[in-house]
């Protein structure tokens, strides 16, 4: 599908017919993310929602703590955290 570019005020913009929305679940006023790629392709993405339970469930219970985890512990506190 081609797309022209327009100008709208100060700025350019592609605009998305109708189909497209419906299609994707979007609507006007919904946050996106836009990036480029170095090959010169435009990437608009719907804003990630991250959820707790969905994050934990990437984690490895098994794997080793982080290397500067050690200091955190062996650290002496520096204020009334205590």
């Amino acid at each position: 599908m081609e797309r022209t570019l327009r100008r709208y005020g100060n700025s350019t913009v592609a605009v998305l017919p109708p189909s497209v929305l419906k299609d994707l679940g979007l609507a006007a006023g919904q946050a996106m993310t836009l990036d480029t790629t170095r090959d010169g392709r435009i990437i608009l993405a719907r804003k990630r929602e991250y959820i707790l339970p969905d994050l934990l469930a990437q984690c490895d219970p098994e794997a080793p703590p982080p290397a500067d985890m050690a200091l955190w512990d062996s650290a002496k506190p520096a204020g009334q955290e205590a």
